[in-house]
């Protein structure tokens, strides 16, 4: 990592630039420096240097080394030792922000939709259902999504929360969680067609959701709590989980001529590019296609959970 990336993150953890920058010319000292050292060696204007260094004096960060003459200088805390103890002031402060905080809280007047855009705001988003959810998940995702989510799903099971993942992958993966199901009814490549995006839903205990549309490193979406949006949402997972089952039961002919021939289903897919025109926020509507060239399904899996990845 760069010097400056550093800096930055300093400041993140309540540093001001000027404290990051001096603090970080006295690590990378190795010995004692005064106020003058540290203002040419940091950038520290030396109008200001002392007041930073008095600070972070303040904080711990640094401390005072007198000489026989009663000079001053400055040794840095060392960034291990520093660490340490932002990370427990940090927990201490949270944990109690987590006691005291929801005593406060009133109830919801009004539900949040409030959209998103780029791939890192929607994951970001999507983060914060799997990590707070203490019930239960549904997830609907590609594996382009599903990798940067993957340690909090399976945290998430780990502690206790029911997790039903509807998955777009090619293949089936050996170490996803229980209730992984494979959309087996349409391949991948299909859906992918027909929505026009990588539709991802991730719903936290019934009570928010995340929606939305990834097409190569573009994404739009909508974060909501309102319980409509939620339902729907669900609903929609369940949904589409109940048709895999359904299919892997049946007679793969059977199925297979069903979603290819008949002509209502064919006209429920005939919007070809739909879900993500709507999720950019476009005014035109998808180009209208046949939606018949979905391929037969693919072969049957044994048993009555056969869609199911274990």
């Amino acid at each position: 990592m760069s010097t400056e990336g550093i800096i930055e993150r300093l400041q993140v953890l309540g540093m001001s630039g000027y404290e990051a920058k001096a603090y970080i010319a006295l690590v990378a000292a190795g010995e004692p420096l005064n106020g003058y050292e540290v203002a040419k060696r940091s950038g520290v204007p030396r109008s200001t240097v002392y007041e930073t260094l008095g600070k972070l004096t303040a904080s711990g960060a640094i401390y005072e080394v007198r000489t026989r003459e009663d000079a001053v200088s400055y040794l840095p805390l060392p960034p291990k030792s520093l660490l340490d103890r932002l990370s427990r002031h940090y927990e201490s402060t949270l944990d109690s922000l987590r006691e005291s905080l929801p005593g406060i809280v009133a109830p919801p007047r009004l539900h949040l939709i409030h959209n998103l855009t780029g791939r890192e705001a929607l994951l970001e988003r999507a983060t914060d259902i799997v990590a707070g959810a203490q019930r239960d998940l549904f997830l609907s995702l590609w594996p382009e999504e599903n990798n940067p989510l993957d340690p909090l799903i399976h945290d998430a099971h780990d502690r206790g929360v029911s997790v039903t993942v509807m998955s777009f992958a090619e293949e089936e993966d050996p170490s996803a969680i229980p209730r992984t199901y494979i959309h087996r009814l349409s391949p991948p490549p299909v859906v992918l067609e027909n929505l026009g995006c990588r539709l991802f839903v991730a719903v936290g205990d019934r009570q928010e959701c995340v929606i939305g549309g990834f097409v190569g490193a573009d994404a739009w979406g909508i974060f909501s709590d309102n319980p409509a949006v939620v339902m729907v949402a669900v609903e929609y997972v369940r949904h589409d989980i109940a048709l895999q089952l359904m299919a892997a039961n049946f007679p793969e002919q059977e199925v297979s001529s069903f979603w290819s021939d008949d002509p209502d289903l064919s006209r429920l897919r005939s919007d070809h590019g739909f879900a993500a025109v709507a999720l950019r926020g476009g005014r035109n509507g998808a180009k209208n296609g046949a939606g018949s060239d979905v391929p037969p399904v693919r072969k049957r899996a044994s048993g009555r959970q056969g869609a199911r990845r274990r």
